[in-house]
């Protein structure tokens, strides 16, 4: 059986929130075996937030958690890098309503995270393990599961612009696959969206330092591309960290076509509805909430 992992000592990063414009400080803390992921908003009082699907709050251009009136938007690449690595237990102290986006990829996360090293601790992972197809869809968008002996994703893109048009790319995710292939990858917007979310208040803190940006032909970052391919990195990265909200790592071969956060969440409450679809490796069904215990520390 695969061990489940934390990190071997407590660190802290700082950085700017996509939307809110403000500076926010992170702290990661070592989690024991069987505490899972817990978030807890420290500039306010608050309860702490477990991830499991009770935690999924809105999708409103971000993944947003919250429980009792509490809430952290722009959790995605934060909990890709996460599940990415194969971490199960760790506790985030959050100094405001959204993590910091950084340079728009989980690249920062990964490396801090590598950096203050993995521990392994003696429990079992748990993995949800899809046993029949669950397919969730909206109008020419939709996402799938099937069975499959590890996780695999198969993502596709079609986007009417010049230099993005269709893209796909099927990947097996491994810490090393992950870092490697896909955690680099940015987020990305056109120009002329974010024009509009600048007068709804958002996007307050983004920038061509932390957003790839385009408008009807060009890519605006000075830089370029990192690869040119990496809109369907960005969009499995993104995939991955909705995912993780399950509460305890997946397998099985996530198929997803131009989908995004909402379609990801409803897939994850799909899989916890169709009970019948998977089980868990050690053959307790968790229902609706995770293995992990709920208290936090």
């Amino acid at each position: 059986m695969t061990k489940q992992k934390t990190i071997k000592t407590e660190f802290s990063l700082e950085g700017v929130g996509l939307h809110s414009g403000r500076k926010v400080k992170i702290r990661f803390i070592p989690g024991s075996e069987n505490k899972g992921i817990v978030f807890q908003r420290v500039d306010k009082k608050a309860l702490p937030i477990q991830i499991n699907i009770h935690a999924i709050s809105n999708a409103n251009f971000a993944t947003i958690i919250g429980t009792n009136g509490s809430s952290i938007s722009t959790t995605e690449h934060l909990m890709a890098a996460l599940l990415g690595l194969g971490i199960d237990n760790i506790f985030i102290e959050v100094g405001g309503p959204e993590i910091p986006i950084l340079d728009g990829s989980a690249s920062e996360f990964v490396t801090a995270l590598m950096e203050t090293g993995i521990k392994t601790l003696p429990a079992d992972k748990e993995f949800v393990e899809v046993s029949e197809p669950i397919n969730v869809h909206a109008e020419d968008r939709w996402v799938s599961i099937y069975p499959y002996d590890g996780l695999k994703i198969t993502f596709s893109i079609d986007y009417p612009h010049p230099l993005i048009r269709q893209q796909s790319l099927s990947l097996d995710i491994t810490p090393e696959s992950f870092s490697k292939e896909i955690a680099y990858a940015r987020t990305f917007g056109f120009k002329k969206d974010i024009d509009h979310f600048y007068s709804l208040g958002l996007a307050q803190g983004g920038s061509l330092d932390n957003a790839v940006v385009l408008d009807d032909k060009v890519v605006l970052n000075p830089s370029g591309l990192r690869v040119k391919d990496e809109f369907v990195r960005h969009k499995i990265l993104d995939l991955l960290g909705d995912m993780a909200l399950i509460g305890n790592p997946l397998r099985g071969h996530i198929i997803a076509h131009k989908s995004g956060h909402a379609l990801h969440h409803k897939m994850i409450y799909s899989v916890m509805d169709k009970k019948d679809r998977w089980f868990l490796k050690n053959g307790r069904d968790i229902a609706y909430k995770p293995a992990h215990a709920a208290s936090a520390a």
